[in-house]
């Protein structure tokens, strides 16, 4: 099932809760693919936003989840300008993520400025693919077309943690959107794997991202991805992202903290 559709598929089951039947074809190992956990809380919160665009996410994930979920949105505060919705999400297992997201009305501001330069990179139709023909890539990662623009890939015995990536959807449905943008940024691995030399598990803890402007555009559904792992020690990895579009604009600036068994 591509992304449009799995979006559309949703039920609603209450005032503020739409279920959803995960498919094999987006999961991660044994659970769902954590941007579109993500994208699936978003699209249960954004009827209590008022029109008021997304500016935060923070995302917990809880525990694996596959097979028929339900997100149930619930209204912390709505005030003139900003509203804070929760979601939680929940399967077979119980909860299996938690999410809080920020939205809050466009206003005109005496201060606008990025300090955040997209790095100098080929473009996508000069970029050679990410996964190739490996068939150990991910199952969720064949709704994605990824391309390695800079740094190294897993399993490189890389001596740094930085990667850039060019990505987009195969759905060529998909228009940039808040939702479409937040279940694209987390796809790429774990910067931190280039510089292991064989294959380790990882899961995803938690992420944070910050939506940077109103305003999503870009060309052919590419975006630039820069993920640097910033520290690793006891088992757990601290990471940075930032998402540009083909125009070397700031959409997205994010946290990621992954537990990495290696």
């Amino acid at each position: 099932m591509d992304f449009t559709s799995l979006m559309e598929s949703g039920k609603q089951t209450g005032d503020r809760s739409i279920s959803f039947h995960i498919p094999e074809t987006w999961m991660q190992g044994r659970t769902t693919y954590g941007g579109l956990t993500s994208a699936l809380c978003l699209k249960a919160a954004l009827p209590t936003s008022g029109g008021r665009q997304i500016r935060s996410a923070q995302v917990a994930f809880v525990g694996p989840v596959s097979g028929d979920v339900e997100c149930t949105a619930t209204l912390l505060r709505e005030g003139k300008n900003t509203v804070f919705t929760s979601v939680r999400m929940t399967g077979e297992t119980g909860v299996a993520a938690e999410a809080i997201f920020a939205f809050g009305a466009h206003r005109e501001s005496r201060l606008n400025f990025a300090n955040l330069p997209a790095p100098d990179v080929s473009t996508p139709e000069e970029t050679m693919s990410f996964f190739g023909d490996s068939n150990r890539r991910p199952a969720f990662t064949r709704n994605f077309n990824m391309r390695l623009a800079a740094g190294q890939p897993p399993m490189s015995g890389a001596d740094k943690a930085d990667m850039s990536l060019w990505m987009r959807h195969k759905d060529g449905a998909v228009a940039p959107s808040d939702i479409s943008v937040l279940a694209l940024a987390d796809a790429p691995p774990p910067a931190s794997m280039a510089m292991l030399t064989e294959p380790a598990l990882i899961s995803s803890m938690t992420w944070m991202a910050e939506f940077l402007t109103d305003d999503i555009q870009t060309d052919d559904g590419w975006f630039l991805a820069r993920h640097i792992a910033e520290a690793s020690k006891d088992g757990y990895n601290s990471q940075a992202m930032t998402l540009w579009n083909t125009r070397g604009e700031p959409i997205m600036i994010g946290r990621q903290t992954i537990a990495m068994f290696a």
